[in-house]
This record gives C-alpha cells, sequence and structure tokens, in this order.
C-alpha cells in the first residue's frame, strides 16, 4: 500500500549529496568504511580556459578522495570522478570546479566540516575522536576544522555587536613549564544583565597583564569601545587601569564572586596560621580547624545542625578565635551579597568595609590586607549594587574546565597542539539552536563540559531550540 509520506529511496539524498551537487553511481563497502563512486558533472563554465578564453578539450580525468560525514559506525569516503581539460590555443591544463563539494586541496568534504564542527561544538567530542571517525589523521582533522572555524565564528564582523557589558578575568590553562601560565578572557555579560539568556566568551588572549587587556580594547573598533559601559573584573589593578584608560566612560565593577573569594582566602589564610601556631603543623585528619575548612566557607542559612555543633566547638576554643573573627567577617559580606534589597546589602557592605579598614587589631593580619583591599576599590566594590548582573560568577563557574583540562589559548593543549574543541565552544557566539544531527557519544578528556557555544550562521534548517541552562 502507498504512503504519501515515503519517497522513492535515494543513497544520494540519503548521504546528503546532493546538497553537495554530488550523484552516486556506486558503492563498495569494506569492514573499514564505504567508498562512494561519484563522477563530478562538468559545469557550465569549466570548458572554458581563463586564460585566452577559448573552449578546452576533454584531455583525461583524475579521481580525488574525500572524507565524507560518517552514517552509522562506518567511515564514508567519497571517490570523485574529476575531468580535466586542455586548451588548444595556449596549451593550458585545468580540472573542473568542485568547490561546491570541498575547499581547493581539502581532504574533507563540506558535510564533514559541518559535522565536525557540531560534533566539537554541539557533543564536546575530541578531535581525536573526529579524526577517527572521518578516517583521517589528527592534523588533517585539526587543521581542516579549525580553519573552518575561524572562518566561520572568530571572523564573524558581527559577534561584538550589542556588547555593553563586559568580563575580563585570567584562567591558568598551560600546565608545562614552558610558555605563559595564563591567558586573558573577556567575557560578554550582556544577556546576563538583560535577563536574555547566559554569558559567553568572546575572546582569549595569552598572558595577563594591563598591556594584554589594552591591547585587546585597542585592536576593537571605536564603535565597540564606545558601546561599553560596565567592564567587571577581579581585584588586578592592572585591568581596572587599562580599562580607565581605553574606555574611560565605563564603569569598573568588581564583581561579587571575587570580593568573596578574596574573604574566603583570608579566612582560609587564618585558619592555616592559627593551625600551624597551636598544632605545629599543617592540616591533618583530625585536626580540629582542618576538618571544618569546608563548613567555615559555607553559609550560616546552609549550615546544618551538625555543622553548627562542630563550629561552636571549634569557636569555643580560645586559641581559635581569630579564625572566629575572620569567618564572622568573611558571613557578612556573603550576607550582605544575598540580601534581597540591594540598598541594604549596599549599606551593609559599607559599614563592613570601614569596620575593616582601621582598628582592627595587627594580630588579624588577614583581615588587615583584606580592609585594605576593599578600602582601595570600595567604588568598584559597591558600583555592583547599582548593576545588577554584572558578575564574572557565572562565566567562570562554565570555564573553569578550561582550567582543569589545560586548555586555552587558540584551543592549544599542555603539549603545544591546537585543538579546536576550546577555541570553538569558548569563542563560538550562541546561536540558541541545536542540530538535529550531531553525533552522540561521551565527552572526551579534554572537553568542557558547560561551554556549549554553538555554530552561528551555518543554515540548516533541521534545528531545534536549545534550552537556556545557564544561571542568570
Amino acid at each position: 500500500m502507498l504512503d504519501a509520506t515515503f519517497v522513492r529511496p535515494d543513497l544520494g539524498a540519503f548521504c546528503r549529496l546532493d546538497e553537495l551537487g554530488l550523484e552516486v553511481v556506486g558503492q563498495r563497502l569494506e569492514p573499514e568504511g564505504a567508498v562512494l563512486a561519484c563522477p563530478v558533472e562538468p559545469g557550465e563554465f569549466d570548458r572554458w580556459c581563463r586564460c585566452c578564453g577559448a573552449e578546452g578539450m576533454l584531455r583525461d580525468t583524475v579521481t580525488r578522495r574525500l572524507a565524507h560525514e560518517p552514517f552509522g559506525h562506518r567511515p564514508t569516503m567519497l571517490l570523485l570522478t574529476v575531468a580535466r581539460f586542455r586548451c588548444a590555443g595556449c596549451r593550458r591544463v585545468w580540472r573542473q570546479d568542485i568547490s561546491r563539494a570541498a575547499e581547493p586541496r581539502a581532504r574533507l568534504s563540506r558535510r564533514a566540516l559541518r559535522w565536525a564542527l557540531e560534533a566539537i561544538v554541539c557533543q564536546h567530542l575530541t578531535i581525536a575522536r573526529v579524526a577517527e571517525a572521518l578516517a583521517v589523521s589528527w592534523d588533517t582533522a585539526n587543521d581542516a576544522v579549525l580553519a573552518e572555524g575561524r572562518r566561520v565564528l572568530i571572523s564573524n564582523p558581527h559577534r561584538l555587536d550589542g556588547v555593553q557589558v563586559i568580563g575580563v578575568d585570567e584562567h591558568a590553562w598551560r600546565h608545562t613549564r614552558r610558555g605563559d601560565k595564563y591567558v586573558t578572557v573577556i567575557i560578554d555579560l550582556t544577556p546576563v544583565r538583560e535577563g536574555t539568556g547566559p554569558a559567553r566568551l568572546l575572546d582569549m588572549v595569552e598572558g595577563r597583564s594591563k598591556a594584554v587587556f589594552k591591547t585587546w580594547l585597542d585592536q576593537q573598533s571605536s564603535a565597540f569601545r564606545d558601546g561599553i559601559e560596565v567592564v567587571a573584573m577581579d581585584g588586578f589593578t592592572g585591568f581596572k587601569t587599562a580599562a580607565a584608560e581605553t574606555v574611560p566612560d565605563a564603569v569598573a565593577v568588581m564583581d561579587p564572586f571575587h570580593v568573596v573569594a578574596l574573604a574566603g582566602d583570608a579566612l582560609d589564610r587564618c585558619r592555616q596560621r592559627v593551625q600551624q601556631q597551636t598544632c605545629g603543623h599543617r592540616g591533618r585528619t583530625g585536626d580540629p580547624l582542618y576538618g571544618t575548612r569546608r563548613v567555615l566557607r559555607t553559609g550560616v542559612e546552609l549550615l546544618t545542625d551538625r555543622q553548627h555543633q562542630r563550629l561552636t566547638a571549634v569557636f569555643a576554643v580560645e586559641a581559635h578565635v581569630e579564625v572566629e573573627a575572620t569567618w564572622g567577617i568573611y558571613q557578612r559580606i556573603v550576607a550582605a551579597y544575598r540580601d534581597p534589597d540591594r540598598r541594604a546589602g549596599k549599606a551593609a557592605l559599607v559599614k563592613i568595609i570601614d569596620a575593616i579598614s582601621k582598628g582592627v587589631p595587627s594580630a588579624l593580619s588577614e583581615l588587615v590586607t583584606l580592609g585594605r583591599t576593599l578600602k582601595r576599590r570600595a567604588a568598584d566594590v559597591l558600583a555592583y549594587f547599582d548593576r545588577p548582573g554584572t558578575s564574572n560568577g557565572p562565566p567562570r563557574r562554565r570555564s573553569v574546565s578550561v582550567d582543569a583540562a589545560g586548555l586555552g589559548l587558540a584551543g592549544q593543549d599542555g603539549a603545544g597542539r591546537v585543538d579546536p574543541c576550546v577555541t570553538l565552544e569558548a569563542i563560538g557566539p550562541r546561536s540558541g539552536v541545536l542540530p538535529l544531527n550531531c553525533p552522540l557519544g561521551r565527552r572526551g578528556r579534554h572537553c568542557p563540559a558547560h561551554l556549549g557555544d554553538l555554530i552561528r550562521r551555518l543554515p540548516d534548517p533541521r534545528v531545534v531550540a536549545y534550552h537556556k541552562c545557564a544561571p542568570k
């Protein structure tokens, strides 16, 4: 019985060769893969010489092998029959144009490139797994995919349009003895402030200094710099100085993530110092202070009854009074940021900064240092309460897997090789769609888990809405 939803089977359409202008005339199934024979039909202008304009004569044909999008568990290879022509006038020899199917001198078809990009950006496959699925070498897959990703994503002239709030931070990406260890990451926080989506990474520049950030800003267009309203950053003064010199009209904001981190670091240093003074050694299992190292960093409203009892027992020791004082300041800072009333939270934080910026006993050296830092950057710290949504916290949590994997600038891994997985995920702007034909598979060892920045401006009608999973 005929069904209007079915049509005659077509191997070319199934393998998406019609998009490349190819037609299958034969197939050969082998244990290591499938080979499809596809003669290339001459185009309207293929026969004409580009030098003298005379019509050429068919000289012979050559074959060209292209890795194609894999189907099933087998790699797919295209065997193209390409005609060569010869001009009777100038004796020039040329091949017919197959740019619709692949780039010149490429080993991958355009469908294979698209498949590889989706596999890396959407499904977080490693370049090694992509190369295995395409039956090509690691270098071949890496060079082809990275070049296409740079052309489509990084070189997109509209990638920086509409950016009003940026965040700048540094990450340790190289875990080898040679080379620069850090990379400066520039983040677009505009969607977070406006509530339209998650933050996205704009660029990663090798090194961390005032000169690195200032050079990146200078390289952007004047329209981009004029549109920047807020720059969120940590306590590094180099970023603040670079922003003040390049985008003087932008407001510098020291985001809550780094303010709380500074307070937490002061608490940890105080605990470690008191641990050495009371026990004479670093923290060990069974030591009271070492056992509460994580409980001390937990918000008061999140503590269980058992954790309350453990803290009470630790603070009952007179030698731990310095830890208790530093812990109290840490909890007050956290409570100020968690206050639903921004005015009340700002007023509370002002009192905290005034309290620890003067009159603190010298024995509390960690609080003295923290108070001096917050007093110097008080304007930047308090600016957050007037400009919500300008925190580097959410994007830093999303990009922390780059730190763990040791990956960074241009997708380089610890061995110095270029892996496009990180570059395309980190720099590729989020498009809000997820292609249906992405391959399935487990994430590779070097692949970030939450940096699913998707491919933009790649025409494919078979897409579904991508869920917004990043925290607001």
